[in-house]
């Protein structure tokens, strides 16, 4: 069985949107394995999002995320991260097709509701970063 890690963004909390998201998570058929609520604080959030510190955006994408609550999970499943990725739907919220998470819910691109690692090695990482196993 492979694991990832999926976050539910602050706008996800704020909208009330966090059962109507674990349940189409627990509907695919994944089994989430550890889940809390968290409050991230820049330092973490610099650290998850280095790979984007160069754009434009960067400041705006911290403040986001640090506007409220998120929900932090591992889910496991067979091929999970290609999965959750194919479930969460494209991050431009106006390329999300209908079906998906984004395509469903979101309305802008820095407030996409959800995050999920993009691959085993990330998935590693951010289990890690935000629970301390793997």
């Amino acid at each position: 069985m492979e694991k990832t890690y999926v976050m539910l963004k602050p706008d996800c909390y704020k909208r009330g949107l966090i059962g109507e998201i674990i349940s189409r998570i627990e509907k695919k058929g994944y089994q989430i394995t550890n889940i809390k609520m968290l409050t991230l604080n820049e330092e973490i959030l610099k650290e998850h999002y280095s790979h984007l510190a160069d754009k434009p955006f960067f400041s705006e994408i911290i403040n986001f995320m640090t506007s409220g609550p998120v929900v932090g999970m591992i889910v496991e499943g067979e091929s999970v991260i290609e999965g959750i990725r194919i479930l969460m739907g494209a991050t431009k919220w106006h390329d999300a097709l209908p079906g998906t998470i984004r395509g469903d819910f979101a309305n802008n691109t820095t407030e996409n509701l959800i995050h999920g690692s993009d691959s085993r090695e990330t998935a590693e990482i951010e289990i890690k970063r935000f629970f301390g196993e793997f």
